[in-house]
């Protein structure tokens, strides 16, 4: 792996930098599966927050779900849109980052904020790590795969990156009710649909419609989600982990309905992020290069 490669995915970004608080991110544990079960006890999934049935739950992985009040804000993404908010809003609420923390006390997160928690502490202690976001199977309660993000780091024992799910790490609750056998701290890459594979096999006719689809409200389906996806990965590939909210401007200026040429700009994109490392350079061609790719909107334009 080129060192330029690894240099790059340690350096931070305005979602992943720590400031002040690297220094506890750096005396946190180092065992990746040791890190995740930590972090995991920090954070409830808003989708679990939803479930009337999972809110009359006393014994949940988090704790006891009844004692949260009915006017907690279901989806805190919007207010900790960064690590270093999260951080910063766990050691207020607690000082002790523990696994024992009581479940009034965590925040209500996503994949999305569950992932860039974890790299920024791998970053913070010297560690390669991004953001992958793309489409898995083994999350879906319904036919399809689901738009997810997990984490990529390299680890330098054994000379190769390795894909981590934090946000299912080790909740044997939920390990069981979706049948996942496999190792989530190192996990096949067979398991992941990634943004890029999204999009181009829903040009190539190896997914349908209903194959790829975004947990929006209402669910978005087949290319336009796969296109939310493949650009949510290639930021996180370029260390800019934008928000849900968050997509290319000219994208939503044509509602994603795009021409066949501006397909095809989009096919090389996608081919390229097939094989990342080995197209790095060309990427960040393009990243340099394509300032459309780049013009955000957001909640507000």
């Amino acid at each position: 792996m080129k060192e330029e490669i690894l240099n790059f995915y340690k350096k931070t970004s305005l979602y992943t930098d720590l400031g002040l608080y690297r220094d506890f991110a750096i005396n946190l544990p180092n065992d990746i599966t040791e890190l995740c079960v930590l972090n995991r006890n920090q954070l409830i999934h808003p989708f679990d927050l939803k479930d009337k049935e999972e809110r009359k739950n006393k014994n949940s992985f988090y704790g006891d779900m009844t004692k949260i009040p009915e006017t907690t804000l279901i989806f805190e993404n919007d207010l900790f849109p960064t690590a270093i908010a999260m951080l910063s809003e766990l050691l207020r609420r607690d000082s002790k980052y523990s696994v024992d923390r009581d479940i009034l006390d965590k925040i209500h997160v996503c994949c999305r904020e569950t992932s860039i928690l974890l790299i920024s502490i791998l970053k913070a202690k010297g560690i390669p790590a991004r953001c992958r976001s793309g489409f898995t199977h083994y999350i879906s309660e319904i036919d399809g795969a689901g738009d997810h993000w997990i984490v990529e780091f390299y680890n330098q024992k054994d000379k190769k990156w390795k894909l981590v799910d934090p946000t299912m790490c080790y909740d044997e609750q939920i390990l069981k009710e979706y049948n996942i056998d496999f190792n989530l701290t190192d996990m096949p890459k067979e398991k992941f649909i990634f943004g890029a594979e999204a999009y181009l096999g829903i040009r190539n006719g190896k997914y349908q419609s209903k194959d790829i689809y975004c947990f929006s409200n209402p669910y978005t389906y087949g290319i336009k989600a796969a296109i939310r996806g493949l650009f949510y990965d290639f930021h996180c590939l370029m260390n800019d982990e934008i928000i849900f909210l968050q997509q290319p401007k000219y994208l939503r200026d044509k509602d994603f309905e795009l021409t066949e040429e501006e397909l095809k700009e989009l096919d090389n994109l996608a081919t390229l992020m097939l094989e990342p490392n080995d197209n790095f350079d060309k990427l960040l061609t393009l990243w340099n290069n394509n300032p459309k790719f780049r013009i955000m909107s957001g909640g507000m334009n």
